[in-house]
């Protein structure tokens, strides 16, 4: 495969997460974080934690790299949901954005009407704020870029337009969608679409896209469904520096699949589902050097979080290898 996973196993375990008593007690799972690099370097992610009562908080863990992580006593809270107008049930799947200065984290929301696509705003990662919503329809796996593009912010955005005979709706396009204010948002166009009876009939971004001098580099996921159940891979794609809506090359299989146990066995069996990214620092012109070490952090069978890593080269070659 492409990306290479650490072998000793996960990268944290509920086992790992400490208790935040009265809410957070002996939780069930830790799964899909948002990941970055803070301002002195340090890689931090954004935990998904899962209580047995199945309610969903955000914590911090520091020094997250393939040595392990110190996760943080402390529940992030979340402030703004009741511009929403009606029950929010949960908040979730976070990536992370650093864009003009700012660190912008893009949620999934879930409300009686279906999900939706929440961007927040956030100093230290203590507290997330709500900015906006992207939309009125049922989304999810939102990405904001880190800078803008022909003068527009870009967001890539799955719509979830496939209803299963059982289970959460999902979706088989990646849009890419523009904005001049990062409050209100349009859609430019599709980008990538399912491929069906293969590796990635369903799909959705993972972490959000970074800058190569080959193209905007983006991790995302496909689900298979026709093998009778959902297998949740990784694949990667490039996009044209100037016109990220132009797919550039695509990994004809995927880079990374479940193997281990603890990816084939947990809540959702069958899943590796990459949500966060870390690099070395970029070079003085923003991109990447092709010998820089890409770590993938992802969720595992929604019950742990696992790290596999790449070169940008590894990678840029596979997409450019899989053809359009």
């Amino acid at each position: 495969m492409v990306l290479r996973r650490r072998q000793d196993g996960p990268l944290l375990t509920r086992e790992d997460i400490p208790d935040v008593p009265p809410l957070l007690v002996d939780p069930t799972s830790v799964f899909n974080p948002g990941a970055c690099r803070l301002k002195d370097g340090r890689p931090m992610l954004l935990l998904r934690v899962q209580s047995r009562g199945r309610h969903t908080f955000f914590m911090r863990a520091f020094g997250c790299d393939q040595s392990g992580c110190e996760v943080e006593r402390q529940i992030v809270e979340i402030a703004g949901l009741e511009k929403l107008g009606g029950p929010v049930h949960h908040v979730y799947d976070p990536r992370i954005t650093r864009l003009e200065g700012h660190w912008y984290v893009v949620c999934a929301i879930d409300l009686d009407r279906g999900s939706r696509v929440g961007i927040f705003t956030t100093d230290d990662f203590t507290k997330l704020e709500l900015l906006a919503v992207t939309g009125n329809r049922d989304a999810r796996n939102g990405v904001l870029f880190p800078e803008k593009v022909g003068g527009k912010y870009l967001l890539l955005e799955r719509p979830n337009t496939v209803k299963p005979a059982v289970g959460t709706a999902s979706g088989d396009v990646i849009e890419l969608r523009a904005s001049d204010d990062l409050l209100h948002w349009a859609t430019v166009g599709p980008l990538l679409s399912g491929r069906w009876h293969y590796w990635d009939e369903l799909v959705g971004a993972g972490p959000p896209p970074v800058k190569t001098s080959d193209g905007w580099l983006l991790v995302y996921h496909g689900v298979a469904t026709h093998l009778g159940g959902a297998i949740y891979q990784a694949g990667a794609a490039l996009l044209d520096l100037a016109d990220p809506g132009k797919v550039l090359g695509r990994t004809r299989d995927n880079i990374l699949e479940p193997r281990e146990p603890w990816e084939l066995m947990g809540q959702v069996p069958n899943v590796v589902f990459p949500t966060g990214l870390l690099t070395s620092p970029p070079r003085e012109d923003g991109t990447l050097s092709p010998e820089s070490q890409v770590l993938v952090v992802y969720g595992a069978a929604d019950t742990c979080v696992g790290i596999a890593s790449a070169t940008v080269t590894d990678l840029v070659a596979a997409c450019r290898e899989g053809g359009v």
